[in-house]
């Protein structure tokens, strides 16, 4: 089970929950387990394909390419302005 947190009120309107939990099979990348999830993570993949999700996983600064396994935490926030690299991101 990984947990996924949401943070920003963009991505709660898409997907109206700012915690969930997934199952995981194995360690896989945080792409795949969204894209895996796009059920119930619809909102969320529009942004992915914008760029605008910053990630962590575990308290760490991750991408969409770190890997992930049973029992992590990822964080997802909203970036607005994807040209700031995250050094100003906040979560409301």
């Amino acid at each position: 089970m990984v947990t996924v947190l949401l943070f920003g009120q963009t991505l709660r309107q898409t997907v109206e929950e700012s915690e969930l939990q997934l199952e995981v099979a194995g360690p896989l990348t945080v792409r795949a387990l969204l894209e895996a999830n796009r059920d119930r993570l619809g909102g969320v993949m529009q942004l992915l394909g914008k760029g605008e999700l910053l990630v962590t996983v575990n308290r760490k600064v991750g991408s969409m390419d770190s890997v992930v396994r049973d029992g992590d935490t990822i964080k997802l926030t909203h970036q607005c302005n994807p040209t700031y690299e995250g050094a100003t991101w906040q979560n409301p």
